[in-house]
């Protein structure tokens, strides 16, 4: 059986970093994503899809990413349940976060309109890969930087 989702939008809010009593990271985030046709009065229409990424990927989400961020999601979707306060049964549904990528520079105006490197590459990270695993000199500039 698969299970695969592969998003890319805005988050519409700050991420939230919480910790559980262990100590382990947890950010949740929503992300805004455009669909791919117009309503019928013309106007593109977004699905809020609500993610979740654990660990130091978390916190890097929470330290480098903000309100109308770009980003890239891989992960998984998953469903769970719980009472609610008012004792009825509450569903949820999100998105379970493998890997987050940073899809602009940390200096990019948040409008729409994503900045290119002098490459002509946007500027990605994947948080979850070390890029300096090599040990090898690696030659960048800091308007490459994701941060």
């Amino acid at each position: 059986m698969m299970n695969r989702v592969v998003l890319v939008g805005r988050l519409t809010k700050d991420p939230e970093l919480r910790y559980t009593p262990n100590g382990v990271p947890v950010a949740t985030f929503t992300l805004a994503v455009n669909r791919n046709f117009s309503n019928q009065q013309g106007e593109r229409e977004a699905d809020f899809i609500n993610c979740v990424i654990w660990r130091r990927p978390a916190e890097n989400v929470a330290n480098f990413l903000k309100k109308g961020s770009l980003a890239g999601v891989d992960g998984r979707i998953q469903t769970r349940n719980y009472e609610g306060q008012d004792g009825k049964r509450v569903f949820v549904t999100e998105v379970i976060c493998d890997s987050v990528q940073f899809l602009e520079p940390k200096n990019a105006n948040n409008n729409g309109n994503s900045t290119s490197n002098r490459n002509g590459n946007q500027g990605s990270f994947r948080i979850d890969e070390d890029p300096f695993a090599g040990g090898g000199n690696i030659d960048i500039s800091d308007d490459e930087l994701p941060f």
